[in-house]
Parts: structure tokens; sequence; C-alpha cells
């Protein structure tokens, strides 16, 4: 009799720079852990992020900056997403490169006020009548069409809902059904279609068809409870952003020069002013109403000394504004230019925006810290190191970087299997350490053969 092995059909998640990271480890008072939630070490830097994502629940961080300082591969951009995490994902976290700014097509200031704009949400309640259920049912009917020839037009479509209560067959005009085949809905699926407006959402697939062999991963829903006309409060999660994009859409007609003129457009526009102006007026007037929340998010900027003094002097009166987001900056720059001027200032930022910052410090990892990092990157990627190989690579990591120890385990790790072997140990290290060159070496290297090169 044969027995194989196979392999597990499940979906393996790719893993990134900070896969580890699930939030800011501190306990119930806001005191680090020594290790927890991915993090390593940091304590004074972590405990400060944490007293800023309680001012960001209390609402008292709106419309001001945090700047993350501290030397290359201290954590600073794992800081930044351990606060996005303790946050949650129902608060909008925008995560920018400095250098994102210059583009061809967009002004430097238009791509920060993107930024901004995606970073502040809006929660929007309403009460609606709706028409819930899963879907038992979909006919279109069909009727001759009026403009003559054989071509038929849809007429209507009938469809059945079945919730946990009852069920209703209904009779809807074909614009819905065009809505119907716009969320690619069929028998089984548990949607709702607003009563008003005829808006068809589709929630899921319904529970009963969950099955393990399925090669599609679809989110499975229960059965409604409840009648299928029923009045439902709907919170919906938007960003300014996708507020001024809606608007922001040429509205054309149907004729052809229209549709031309569409196809014509730049793909990229600039928002105006004018317009931002009559959305915050609409959301100011949904907030005094009742009928929305503000939800001051997150923008972090990475690699900020990459912004010039332009981009600086817009960000002071950005942060001025009602509607501005929680900005977090970090740079591993000490004292430089101020991009775009010949002007020297700490981490490239001018003196009156720094003035404005709540700035955290990132230190160097110990020994120590750097050996229990790599351990826990050793375990995300699923690789196998013994304690001695592990005090080893954390040996090249103080000479070099912990990046660069970092990247040292997948390879070694395939160089042990190709030797039959599941677990690194210190002799696959030393042949990957040898095959690969860290900055340090490089920039020696090239010091010592610089004749060899073209200046």
């Amino acid at each position: 009799m044969r027995i194989e092995e196979v392999q597990s059909t499940s979906k393996k998640q790719r893993i990134a720079t900070h896969t580890h990271i699930k939030g800011l480890g501190l306990d119930a008072n806001g005191t680090a852990i020594g290790l927890a939630a991915g993090f390593v070490g940091q304590a004074a830097a972590r405990e400060g992020a944490g007293l800023l994502v309680d001012m960001i629940r209390q609402k008292k961080m709106a419309g001001r900056a945090l700047l993350l300082a501290g030397p290359p591969a201290t954590g600073k951009t794992a800081l930044a997403l351990g606060i996005s995490q303790e946050l949650g994902s129902k608060v909008p976290f925008c995560p920018m490169v400095g250098s994102e700014v210059y583009s061809s097509e967009v002004k430097k200031t238009e791509v920060l006020m993107e930024n901004f704009r995606r970073a502040i949400g809006l929660r929007i309640k309403e009460n609606k009548e709706v028409y819930e259920g899963e879907v038992t049912e979909l006919s279109p009917e069909e009727s001759e069409s009026t403009t003559g020839g054989y071509a038929k037009s849809i007429s209507h479509v009938v469809i059945g809902l079945k919730t946990v209560k009852g069920t209703k067959q209904l009779k809807l005009d074909p614009s819905i059904y065009d809505a119907l085949i716009k969320e690619k809905v069929a028998v089984g699926d548990v949607i709702y279609i607003e009563a008003n407006s005829g808006a068809v959402k589709r929630v899921g697939r319904c529970d009963s068809f969950a099955t393990e062999y399925d090669l599609e991963a679809e989110e499975y829903v229960p059965i409604p409870k409840g009648e299928v006309h029923k009045k439902k409060e709907i919170v919906q999660d938007v960003t300014l952003h996708d507020l001024d994009a809606a608007n922001a859409q040429p509205q054309g007609g149907q004729d052809i020069l229209s549709l031309m003129g569409q196809m014509m457009k730049p793909r990229k526009t600039e928002i105006t002013d004018k317009l931002r102006q009559e959305i915050n007026k609409v959301v100011n007037r949904y907030i005094d109403e009742g009928i929305a929340e503000l939800v001051p998010g997150v923008l972090f900027i990475d690699e900020v000394h990459m912004l010039d003094i332009e981009c600086f002097s817009y960000l002071n009166r950005a942060l001025e504004s009602p509607l501005s987001p929680i900005v977090i900056l970090a740079t591993n720059r000490g004292v430089c230019n101020v991009r775009g001027t010949d002007m020297t200032s700490p981490h490239g930022i001018p003196v009156d925006l720094l003035d404005r910052l709540v700035i955290i410090r990132t230190e160097t990892y110990g020994p120590t810290e750097m050996i229990q990092i790599l351990a826990i990157r050793a375990q995300v990627e699923e690789i196998d190191i013994d304690e001695e190989s592990l005090a080893y690579l954390g040996e090249i990591g103080q000479q070099t970087s912990l990046r660069h120890a970092i990247q040292l385990l997948s390879p070694a790790s395939v160089v042990a299997k190709t030797n039959g072997r599941e677990k690194i140990c210190k002799a696959d290290l030393e042949e990957v350490s040898g095959l690969y060159l860290d900055a340090k070496s490089s920039a020696r290297l090239l010091q010592e053969q610089d004749e060899k090169y073209i200046t």
C-alpha cells in the first residue's frame, strides 16, 4: 500500500518586513513588556507611542504631529505600524514616503493634501428601509423591445429573498437588475436592497453553502434574522478623499462627444479647493445633525527629510486646519540640509515645524535584543535555527547591521536544506555570509579598489 504526504491547500500569508508586529506590546498600565506583540526593547518609545494612542482615542490629538527619530533599523516604521494595529482597522491609516510628492502630473502640495484627506475618516449612520435576505430566485422577465426588431429588453426582474422568519418575492425595476449584475449576485448570496434608492449590496455567500472544498476564498455570512422587509441602521466608513474623488468624476452626458471628452482627459486630475470646501460644508452639516461622526486617522510620512521647504511650509498650514489627521513623521537623518535650501537643521526639518512636533527617539539595539529579534523573525519565517547559530548571527548583526543579519536567514535555510538538514547550523551562516556582502564591507571594498571603478 502506497501512502504519500500531500501539501496543505490552505493559503500562506506573504511574509513582509513587519509581519511580526501585532501592536505596541504594553500592559494595562501602559508599561512596555520586554518581549511582546513582536516588539523587543525600545521601552520608552513604545510607552510614548502608547500615550499617543490613548490621546487619539480620546480625540485630543487631532491636528498634532509626532516625529520618530533614530538611526536606521531601530524600529521607526514598526512603531508607526504598532500604533496603527492598536487603533484598529476602523481608524484610517495612510502610509506614504517623502519622495512620493515629486510627480510630473500633480503639484507636491496636492499629493500631500490628497494623503491628508485619505487619513480622515467619516462614519455615516443612516436608518434605511431595506429588503434583506438570501437570494432563492433570480428571474429576469423579458418583453418585446419598444424600438422594434428582434431584440428583447428586460421589463422587470423577479427575486426571492429568504430570512429566518420568512420568504418574500419581489418584482423589481430593470435598473436594479443592472445593479445585481454589477454586484455579481447569484442564488445563495445574502444581499440587501435599499427601498428608496434601489441600491444593491452583496454581503456575502450564505453559510449553508460553505464547504471545505471551495476553490475560491468566499466570505460566508449567516442567513439574516427578522423579516425580509425591515428598517436597518447602515454604517458606512469612508474617507474625505473618497468623497472628493466621487464628486470630482466628470458627470457628462451619454452622447459621443461627452464620452470622447471623458476618454481624452488625463487619468490623474487635481481636485479643486472649491470642491473640497463644498464637501467640508456638507460633512460639517452631517456632523452637526448627528448623521455622521468624524474619525481623525493617522498620516504616516516615512523619510520625511525627502520633503522640500515648500512641502514643510504647507504642512505647517495643514496642521492648523480644523479637519486635520494625526501626522506621524519618521527620519533617520541627523543635522543636514533642508531640501531645496542651503539651511541646515536637525533631521532636515525646518525649526518652525520642529517646534510643533512631539519627538520620540529610537535607540540602537544591543546584542541580546538583536538575538531576540532574529529569533522572532526565524519563527515568523518558519526557519529552524539552533542557539549557537542565533548567537553567531547576532554577532554578524553587531558588526554589520540588523537588516543584513535578518536577510541572511532565508539563504542560510536554503543552504541547510540543500545539505539535507532542516535546522540551520553555524557552518551554513558562515557560507552565506561569505557569499553576500553588507553595506559597510562593500563601501570598504570600493575604497580599496577605487582605481578599478569608473567615477
